[in-house]
């Protein structure tokens, strides 16, 4: 119960913006449980602590998979028929039980003598079983980005001057994620993250009309992103599309000449201050963004929402034609 409450506070709000992942996760995760539970009578001296894991994988199962499955089936449902969707859902997954409720009938009389043959079928079964997830959550096509879409979309827009549709971005979206990922873009961050002076906060402000502020750590190439009270979708996405830009600064690659004469200024020594880095890519987005989110929209990509993780503070200051003012 502890360790469904404990996975449920740390990565519950990962659940939307990776759900494909995640919903792979939890498959592979209930196939370890099991096998846990299978191999817990073998070695008596441990299993007590064999079977209190296997619950712990189960009860993160419960919380990853049913997340996940609430999402899935938001996305699936086309004609908001949510509930039609999820009553032929769990029809389905009635049908699949029933059979192999059968099929094991059959299977029993052959493997209760022979454990061998039957820790071998297991085997085999969990990989198909592992290998059929895979190709079904592959199929999945997710006409919103998250940060790893964008990632895709971004990156070839910036080498090609392209615009990705959802179909080949999500065919190339990697389905493993960690529980420890790199930090490199944070949403919604609390102000103080990224000041400590009026003075800093004067850098940041200046030079724009964006109604987020960035700052970004080149050492770490780490982006945190304080978002205004008036921040909408399309205003995330920019935030996102700004960090994830800066991020490009850094790597190898073809980028737009403006862009590639700023990367040659990242990579001159002494750095540049990250401020005016900041301050000149504004100006560079403020003809590219234009662009690439008609290009988005498009490619069939829904631009009035995201998948992006965002946190929950924001901050208000006063926006002028001039300039920005607390």
């Amino acid at each position: 119960m502890l360790g469904r409450i404990v996975f449920a506070w740390w990565k519950g709000s990962k659940l939307d913006c990776n759900a494909k992942q995640w919903r792979l996760f939890a498959d592979i995760l209930n196939d370890v449980a099991m096998f846990l539970e299978i191999m817990a009578p073998v070695y008596p001296i441990c299993f007590t602590m064999t079977v209190s894991t296997s619950n712990l994988a189960k009860c993160i199962v419960s919380v990853a998979g049913g997340a996940t499955r609430a999402a899935l089936t938001v996305h699936q449902a086309r004609r908001n028929n949510m509930a039609d969707v999820s009553a032929k859902d769990s029809s389905q997954e009635t049908l699949v039980n029933l059979a192999g409720l059968l099929v094991s009938l059959l299977m029993l009389p052959l493997v209760s003598g022979c454990p061998g043959f039957s820790l071998g079928c297991f085997f085999f079964l969990t990989a198909l079983h592992i290998y059929a997830n895979y190709r079904a959550v592959r199929s999945l096509v997710m006409e919103t980005l998250n940060e790893g879409r964008l990632r895709l979309v971004l990156k070839h827009y910036l080498q090609r001057g392209e615009v990705l549709d959802p179909t080949a971005a999500n065919r190339m979206e990697p389905l493993w994620t960690g529980f420890w990922p790199a930090p490199s873009l944070s949403l919604g961050v609390p102000l103080h993250r990224l000041v400590s002076s009026v003075f800093e906060l004067q850098q940041l402000v200046e030079g724009h009309q964006e109604p987020y502020l960035l700052c970004w750590n080149q050492s770490r190439n780490q982006v945190q992103v304080v978002l205004n009270q008036k921040a909408g979708p399309k205003t995330v996405l920019r935030a996102a599309t700004h960090g994830l830009m800066l991020g490009a600064l850094q790597g190898d690659g073809p980028l737009p000449a403006e862009l590639e004469e700023l990367r040659n200024q990242v990579r001159a020594g002494p750095k540049k201050e990250s401020w005016v880095i900041v301050k000149e890519t504004h100006q560079v987005l403020d003809m590219l963004f234009p662009k690439f989110l008609k290009g988005l929209q498009d490619a069939g990509w829904k631009t009035e929402k995201h998948q992006l993780e965002v946190d929950e503070w924001r901050a208000t200051w006063l926006l002028s034609p001039e300039k920005k003012v607390l």
